[in-house]
Parts: C-alpha cells; sequence; structure tokens
C-alpha cells in the first residue's frame, strides 16, 4: 500500500514541475528603429523570492541567444504580466525567433514560443 502511494506520488511529479513552468502568453513586436522591440507576457504561479519567474529569452532556431530580459522581482499579485526588451539586434534574412521563459526553481520552459518577424518590421505570435 505504503509502496503504491510512494509510486503514485513519483509519478506525479513531473507534471507538478511542468505545470509551475512560466507559460508566454503574448508576444508583441515591432522594429521601431534598428533593433526590435519584444514586449512578452507571461504567466506564472509567483509564491515569492524563493519560486518566480526570473527572465525570458529571444533565440535563434539555432538556439543562439538575440537577447536575454532579466525579470528582477517576482509578481506574486501581477499575473500575468508584461516586459520588454528594445534593441534586439536580429540577424538580416531570420523571419522566425523563438521566446522561452524562465523559473528560478524550474528552470528554462520546456517548449518555446514561436514568432515570426516580418519585412515590415512587425511579429506575430
Amino acid at each position: 500500500m505504503i509502496r503504491a502511494a510512494l509510486a503514485a506520488l513519483f509519478l506525479l511529479q513531473p507534471l507538478a514541475a511542468a505545470a509551475a513552468e512560466p507559460e508566454i502568453v503574448e508576444v508583441r513586436v515591432s522594429k521601431p528603429d534598428m533593433g526590435w522591440l519584444f514586449k512578452v507576457t507571461v504567466r506564472h504561479p509567483d509564491a515569492g523570492w524563493d519560486h518566480f519567474a526570473d527572465g525570458w529569452e529571444v533565440l535563434d532556431r539555432h538556439g543562439r541567444r538575440l537577447g536575454y530580459r532579466k525579470l528582477a522581482h517576482p509578481h506574486v499579485h501581477e499575473q500575468p504580466f508584461t516586459r520588454s526588451l528594445r534593441g534586439v539586434m536580429v540577424p538580416d534574412g531570420i523571419r522566425m525567433v523563438l521566446i522561452r521563459a524562465h523559473c528560478s526553481e524550474h528552470g528554462w520552459a520546456s517548449k518555446p514560443v514561436k514568432v515570426k518577424l516580418s519585412p515590415a518590421g512587425r511579429g506575430s505570435y
């Protein structure tokens, strides 16, 4: 009986961890000047300084980092929340980037979000 309960608890652990991953719920992209401006909305069950969404990054399709936005504090009472990153230099010819969020406890979210970039300086998620 105890063995079955422990096995069930062990099997449910990955589900609990995945549920605590930060989720990107919206991305707005524009190119107001030389670099791109990313406005990213993140949802995460921030619990305080020990467990919160603490950053997000913009990657090319090969996983090379193009930009990083550090989130300096928990957003316990502000969910979801939006933060911007200006001046991201995306090499010519790239029409799709990936964005993924980071959690102070669980690390990087398992699934990045694909964002299409248009030559007109707009992006769509």
